[in-house]
């Protein structure tokens, strides 16, 4: 004997049993030896032993029931079945409503089974990666590193990697502001009535086709982001340094043909622009070979060899005169020794640059790919890039500083500084700018 899943939880939805007509109630049984269409018995006509036709009732069969467990020991496949149709009649989050149609679980029994196995399950997400993996295998192309965003990560909510990820909920497809977020708005308010003048019927029928030009473009936008695999953005940053920086440049300057061309056509685009550059500096250095008269492999090495080491000395004899030249500046000397000591030790000299304080001041933050940056102004990406803060957290705490002053009708450094809790320089500088720009007032 075999126990299989039943057909549904209503039992109006199973055949009836072919020997009283009445409807299937499990366990049932089912001849293994006949149909198709399946011999359906119900228990008390298997046991008087009910035959017809074919069916004899010496047949080998099967019980059919769902009480068994499938994801956990204390839930039934039926229990299963029955929670997936409360949740799609109620709706996901009516765990009441669900527990009430279930009547087997509780509220809270229902919320957390459904999101431990149907919503944070790892196995699906896996099994998911590797028949992606394995189809990706039969495929030999080049490396391409856009990659559809079938399974991406799926962090908490308003959490920095959500932010980063635009509020994408990867359970639902779905965004948590989705682009042109309001457009249902100008449709709730009408109504098509039977009165209604052949001039106001075509304005209404014209307001629902606006409506669905504005549903299409915004499918557009999802299916870009989709087949671009733009959902994680920093792994997609991540794929993208990977090319030398003449690429790189070129990867910015077309990305906003990327729509146009496709996903793997933009792609391999990139990637003959990646080989011509490769082509190019090698024939470069081809025509440096000959115009120096070399012409073997060996000989190329021996000069690769001197040339380097020809352009250490010249460093060498450059970081000389310029500690001659300021010789009575001990900063300068500092610098000269520092320099000649990155070189003795085979690191690539670096020029510190002094400060107030003493230390080397760190470069400017790079905001090229981060998110946010286009809800800045000019001047509030000079900010950023001097204080090196990511946009996403400057937007953070101007709003935080910007709610606060109008609730306090102002607000001092001291506040500010008890409200984000970042370096205290940091902090001045963002208060400073905030009111020089008139975004806030001081109390």
């Amino acid at each position: 004997m075999e126990r299989l899943a039943s057909f549904s939880n209503d039992p109006f939805d199973k055949p009836p049993c072919r020997g009283c007509s009445s409807y299937l109630t499990e366990p049932y049984v089912k001849c293994a030896e006949c149909g198709p269409p399946p011999f359906l018995l119900c228990l008390q006509c298997f046991t008087r032993g009910f035959e017809y036709k074919k069916h004899q009732s010496d047949h080998t069969y099967e019980i059919m029931t769902s009480d068994f467990p499938v994801l956990d020991p204390n839930w039934t496949a039926q229990e299963e079945m029955a929670l997936l149709e409360a949740v799609m009649d109620c709706g996901f989050g009516n765990w009441q409503d669900v527990a009430n149609q279930m009547c087997t679980k509780s509220k809270e029994e229902c919320e957390k089974h459904y999101m431990k196995h149907f919503i944070n399950n790892p196995l699906f997400a896996s099994t998911l990666l590797n028949l992606k993996q394995a189809e990706e295998a039969q495929h030999n192309e080049t490396a391409i590193p856009f990659h559809p965003a079938d399974d991406p990560p799926r962090p908490t909510f308003d959490s920095l990697l959500s932010r980063d990820m635009a509020g994408y909920m990867p359970a639902r497809a779905d965004f948590v502001e989705e682009f042109d977020n309001y457009a249902e708005w100008d449709l709730r308010d009408i109504d098509f009535v039977e009165d209604d003048s052949d001039i106001l019927h075509a304005l209404k029928v014209a307001v629902v086709d606006i409506y669905h030009s504005r549903l299409k473009e915004r499918q557009r936008r999802k299916k870009i982001i989709r087949d671009h695999g733009l959902i994680n953005l920093r792994k997609f940053q991540i794929l993208e340094r990977r090319y030398p920086k003449e690429v790189q440049d070129l990867y910015e300057t077309m990305r906003r043909f990327a729509r146009i061309l496709g996903p793997v056509e933009h792609d391999k685009f990139i990637e003959s622009h990646a080989l011509e550059f490769e082509l190019r500096r090698e024939i470069k250095r081809l025509q440096e070979y000959r115009a120096a008269g070399i012409t073997n492999f060996c000989s190329a090495r021996t000069y690769d060899h001197l040339k380097k080491t020809r352009d250490e000395e010249r460093v060498k004899r450059t970081m000389l005169s310029e500690v001659l030249q300021y010789i009575q500046d001990s900063s300068a000397c500092q610098q000269w020794l520092s320099r000649q000591a990155d070189i003795d030790s085979g690191l690539t000299p670096t020029v510190p640059v002094p400060s107030n304080s003493g230390r080397r001041s760190a470069p400017p933050l790079n905001l090229t790919g981060l998110p946010g940056t286009e809800k800045l102004n000019e001047k509030e990406k000079e900010l950023c890039q001097m204080v090196r803060l990511v946009p996403g957290a400057y937007l953070e705490y101007k709003a935080a500083l910007v709610n606060e002053c109008n609730k306090q009708g102002g607000l001092r450094l001291a506040q500010a500084r008890a409200l984000i809790k970042i370096d205290v320089n940091k902090t001045r500088k963002i208060y400073d700018f905030l009111i020089r720009e008139g975004y806030i007032t001081k109390a």
